[in-house]
């Protein structure tokens, strides 16, 4: 189903941007916690736990010398991404313990990030 909207994209000032919005990276965590967050809830309401609080903190470096190409032995983007998830509701520690391992077998985004995907550029010139 096609759809059409737009995202606004910025980077901070030190790199050049104006800090209004986002930086791509900051897109891509926030994809990958907000695919898991969709997985957590779907989870809680197919076993009939009530979800009370959900809250999922990613933490990750990018060395920019691999992104500003000063040095080609510096990957350009995360080496790891490390999360904690909060959760809270009606469901047990094994339930939730459960729900956390359906969410990682089951999210397009964590399956997404969490492996190499291949990827097949075509560059066109105008």
């Amino acid at each position: 189903m096609p759809r059409r909207f737009s995202i606004d994209i910025d980077e901070p000032r030190e790199l050049g941007g104006s800090n209004r919005f986002a930086n791509p990276q900051e897109h891509l965590l926030a994809a990958l916690n907000a695919c898991m967050m969709v997985g957590y809830v779907a989870q809680c309401a197919l076993r009939g736990i009530t979800l009370e609080s959900l809250e999922i903190e990613i933490d990750g470096e990018i060395d920019l010398r691999g992104f500003l190409g000063i040095n080609p032995a510096v990957p350009p983007g995360y080496e790891n991404l490390s999360y904690i998830v909060r959760i809270k509701g009606s469901g047990t520690k094994e339930e939730f313990a459960e729900i956390h391992k359906a969410v990682m077998a089951t999210s397009p985004n964590f399956h997404n990030v969490s492996r190499p995907v291949d990827l097949k550029p075509t560059l066109v010139v105008e």
